[in-house]
């Protein structure tokens, strides 16, 4: 069993809660394909910075969620794209199954001192660049016994 923390924005993170897909774009095919049926993906939402029109927002661990399905490419667009790239559908696809939903999002700063994942504790956010970082089962552990 493999565990994975998911990167998403809030936008997606509600698609996630409403469809139960998990979704990346073709650049992270590589990635996407450790995944197997029973992995467990945590998924973590992006903050966002304060703007002139919004707050800040910090990043929350906001659920728990299984592998059910191989991964399917699907074009149809479900997912908010990112705006440096409005075009992308995130196709390369997987079902999900309920874990845990949070009724309390965690806020992963909180966690950063304690993720083995993350090598420089200082500049954390570096870990989290691309759409997956594989964790380990102690790291996983930290997370939902939150």
């Amino acid at each position: 069993m493999n565990y994975f923390l998911c990167i998403t924005t809030e936008e997606n993170w509600n698609v996630i809660k409403e469809k139960k897909i998990w979704g990346v774009s073709k650049r992270y095919k590589n990635l996407i394909s450790k995944l197997n049926l029973g992995d467990y993906l945590v998924i973590y939402e992006m903050g966002k910075q304060k703007t002139k029109t919004s707050e800040a927002k910090p990043q929350y661990i906001r659920a728990v969620y299984e592998v059910t399905s191989e991964i399917k490419e699907d074009a149809k667009k479900i997912f908010e794209p990112h705006p440096k790239n409005p075009k992308e559908v995130y196709p390369l696809r997987v079902k999900l199954k309920e874990v845990k939903i949070l009724k309390e999002p965690i806020l992963f700063r909180e966690l950063v001192p304690k993720m083995e994942f993350i090598k420089n504790k200082r500049y954390w956010s570096g870990s989290l660049r691309c759409s997956m970082a594989k964790i380990n089962e102690n790291d996983y552990k930290k997370i939902i016994e939150k």
